[in-house]
């Protein structure tokens, strides 16, 4: 009875964890991966731009209770592609680059930040996990082309990371370090 008594404070503290976050956040709603687009461009020694693509992304934004919110985005590396080409599309699926096979899921969590900068645009920091590697990067929100982002238009983002920092060292001979990444993303319903 006494490793039940143990257990007992421990799952009082993990319930009141748990209503405490449910109490932060206000709503939540969800992307919309059919209207979003999440993509890159990689270029290679030679000069020519590779675009890819996550056409399975998934992701949340959250509207925490002192009215800012936070997003939190997941991509999958396993369904990763280079567009119209399908032996960079291995090599970026392969260990030297994502290795998707180990590292499944690439995953942004923003600071939490006000609605003001969907409108206005600005920077939006979070930490960007590729290849379990977390680091803090910045994107570049672009100011809103209508009244309610990201259901009525797109919220356009962009940024840039050095592959060498995520352990992404490979190929170095044939791909350059830095990889620019392109967002247009749409929530689901009426949230935003």
């Amino acid at each position: 009875m006494t490793g039940g008594s143990a257990l007992r404070p421990r799952h009082q503290v993990w319930r009141a964890g748990v209503l405490l976050l449910a109490a932060s956040l206000a709503c939540a709603t969800e992307l919309d991966p059919v209207a979003s687009q999440i993509g890159f461009t990689l270029k290679t020694r030679w000069g020519q731009s590779l675009q890819g693509r996550f056409p399975k992304a998934s992701g949340e934004v959250a509207e925490l209770a002192d009215g800012r919110h936070q997003v939190r985005l997941q991509l999958s590396a396993r369904s990763v592609e280079i567009v119209g080409h399908p032996s960079y599309t291995n090599l970026t699926r392969g260990e030297g680059f994502f290795d998707a096979e180990q590292y499944p899921q690439i995953e942004f969590v923003s600071d939490a930040y006000t609605p003001q900068l969907l409108h206005h645009g600005g920077a939006l920091h979070g930490v960007l996990t590729i290849r379990d590697v977390r680091r803090r990067e910045v994107f570049t929100i672009s100011p809103a082309t209508c009244a309610q982002p990201a259901r009525d238009c797109d919220v356009v983002a962009s940024g840039s990371i050095r592959r060498a920092d995520f352990g992404m060292d490979r190929w170095g001979f044939a791909l350059s370090d830095k990889v620019v990444f392109s967002l247009r993303v749409r929530v689901r319903g009426d949230g935003a």
